[in-house]
Parts: C-alpha cells; structure tokens; sequence
C-alpha cells in the first residue's frame, strides 16, 4: 500500500503534469483546427445559456479559490492575520456558493448532452466522458463540505496545502508521505482532478488556454454590417 500511494500521491502528479503541458503544446503546435469549444448551441438552445454560465462562472471561481488556497504558503495567510480556522470557513462558504452554481449549471449540460438527440449525436466520446468526469469531480468536491464542517481547525486544509506545494516545489516523496494521511474522500478528489489534467490536452478543454482577455482590453468591436 505504501507502493501504491508513492505512485498515487508521488509520481503521478508529474505524469499528469507533464501530459498536460506538452500534449497541450503538441496539440497546439499539430492540430490547430481542433482548438476550439465545439460549441453545441446552434444544435439546441433551449436553456444552454443559463446552464452555461451557472457552469463557468462556478468553475472559475472554484479553479482560482483552490489556486490561491492550495498554493498560498501558510506562512503569507499567518501574516495577513487569517487563521487556519477562518480559512477553512471562507473555503466552505465559498465553495459551497460556487460549487452549487456549477453543479446547477453542470447538471443541465450533463442532461442535455445526454438525452438531447441532435447533441449526444454531434459529441464525441471524449466530450461525453470529460464532462461525466468533471461532474464526477464537482459531486467529490461537494461531499468534502460536511466532512471539513467537522474539521474547522482547518487540519484537513492545511494536508492538503503541505501536499499541493510540496507537488509544485518537486518534492514527490514528501508529498506522497503527507498524502497518506489524507481521508479517502480527499484522495479520490485529488486523483480524478490529476486524471481530468492527464486527459486535457486530448478534450475540448484545450479552449481553455485562449480565453479571449484581449477582448477586454481592445478600444474597438468588429460589427457586421447588413
């Protein structure tokens, strides 16, 4: 068992991490005609807006909640006077409000993807299969809230943080060894959300790396005129 977390916790994050820069890169480089959402709304509209943006406005907020939770040394939240405790609140509170929005709009995709015939026949298997997948993620996610409610001195948060920075600072054996402390639960969320990084580059998650920020920026808007 010892072997297996090593591999779980230690060296699969690097697999993972790796697949998901260079294939991203690869795919970039070699087939640019698949970069894209392979969006879906003209197939059938109904709805898909608001389920949309319930699912992306809740992501975005949960990918960057975990960033700076997880990667945040401990030492930077103890200097801005915010404890342990406080931190575990704000994570709970936070990512119970967007989690719910995601899981709202996620679960409409879901159906929709699904049981819509004109957009189950226009998906591929990887779309279908990323999206249970992140659903998959986001119910994880969601289950770990009323386990941190019986953990608010924030021992649980603070594992997680050791093993999410001992990752990034290419400390494989120490992350591993903090990593078998963890509740299962955790551990499930951890490896499926390093699988949906490992499957990236091959899903239409790839869009994901040109959000349009030059739009924000840009003083002027292409309008067609009839």
């Amino acid at each position: 068992m010892s072997y297996l977390n090593d591999l779980l916790f230690g060296v699969y994050p690097y697999i993972a991490g790796t697949v998901f820069l260079i294939g991203s890169l690869l795919r970039f480089d070699r087939d640019q005609y698949t970069w894209k959402a392979h969006s879906s709304q003209m197939l059938s509209s109904a709805g898909f807006r608001r389920a949309s943006n319930l699912f992306h406005i809740g992501i975005i907020g949960i990918f960057f909640g975990h960033l700076a939770g997880l990667l945040t040394p401990v030492a930077v939240w103890h200097a801005l006077g915010v404890s342990a405790s406080f931190k575990q609140w704000v994570a709970i509170v936070l990512g119970g409000l967007f989690g719910t929005m995601c899981f709202i709009g996620l679960t409409a995709l879901v159906h929709r993807r699904l049981n819509d015939a004109r957009v189950r026949a226009n998906s591929s298997r990887m779309d279908i299969v990323i999206l249970l997948l992140l659903y998959g993620q986001l119910i994880l996610g969601l289950l770990t809230i009323p386990v941190s409610l019986f953990h608010l001195d924030g021992a649980n948060m603070l594992t997680l943080m050791a093993w999410a920075q001992h990752i990034v600072t290419f400390d494989g054996p120490g992350a591993a060894a903090i990593a078998a402390n963890v509740g299962g639960l955790f551990k499930l969320h951890l490896l499926l959300g390093m699988t949906i990084f490992l499957l990236f580059p091959f899903s239409r998650l790839v869009h994901i790396w040109s959000v349009p920020l030059g739009y924000v920026q840009r003083p002027y808007q292409i309008v067609r005129q009839r």
